[in-house]
């Protein structure tokens, strides 16, 4: 895992030029570890779909594009500034797919759902103070809406992000006042999912991410001027 990590990052920083890979020789070599641990870590590289190893051929870099950015290993190894821009794709993404399925919830939703749903809200309340707590409780409030949607590959899409939503929460979440915020919104949503509106349950969810999506550019924005501000000194 430790030789994956460290060519995953020497491959998007581009020391490794002309698309060509360590073959399993140079990675024993240059590392000191077998053969063996040399071929695992190629296959957990083509795993992540970052590289293609085939009997007889060398091993070639794939491209950026096509690399399994859901994986939980390459959201660790990539470097900062590649995931900043991990999560603004993936706000793009769930605000195409939260707020409608916010609104097929609330045309099919239970009571047994909405009872789970307002433990979690008041869940919420009780953890404002105690940020990876409550993470663990936001994603699974977005998770019990997806399951009342009744979509099993909108289930899986969602489910599969979960890595990098976790990551976009911890951003959102480090704002003054982020976490009280966040329950008043859970709460909006919540509401229109007890009434059993669609309108109001997209409206609540699209105003949630929007908001999100402001702080986490203003988190951004935040720890920038604090570089530039170091790098002055």
């Amino acid at each position: 895992m430790q030789v994956a990590a460290h060519l995953t990052r020497r491959i998007v920083s581009g020391e490794i030029e002309d698309g060509r890979a360590p073959s399993e020789l140079e990675i024993s070599s240059e590392f000191g570890v077998s053969r063996v641990v040399a071929r695992e870590t190629l296959k957990i590289l083509a795993s992540l779909d970052i590289v293609d190893v085939a009997q007889g051929r060398r091993v070639v870099v794939r491209p950026r594009a096509e690399w399994d950015y859901l994986s939980p290993l390459l959201i660790e190894w990539l470097p900062a500034e590649s995931v900043e821009e991990l999560l603004q794709e993936l706000h793009q993404m769930r605000a195409l797919l939260e707020p409608e399925l916010a609104a097929m919830a609330a045309a099919s939703i239970t009571d047994e759902t909405l009872a789970r749903l307002g433990d979690e809200i008041g869940r919420m309340a009780a953890l404002e103070t105690d940020p990876e707590a409550y993470l663990e409780v936001d994603h699974e409030f977005h998770m019990e809406i997806c399951r009342a949607a009744d979509n099993r590959i909108l289930d899986r899409i969602m489910y599969s992000a979960r890595w990098l939503g976790t990551a976009s929460r911890r951003v959102t979440n480090e704002a003054p006042a982020g976490l009280h915020r966040a329950t008043a919104q859970h709460t909006e949503i919540y509401e229109a999912l007890v009434a059993r509106d669609p309108a109001a349950a997209r409206a609540a969810m699209r105003k949630h991410l929007s908001n999100n999506y402001s702080t986490l550019v203003a988190e951004k924005e935040k720890e920038q001027r604090s570089k530039r501000a170091a790098r002055r000194r």
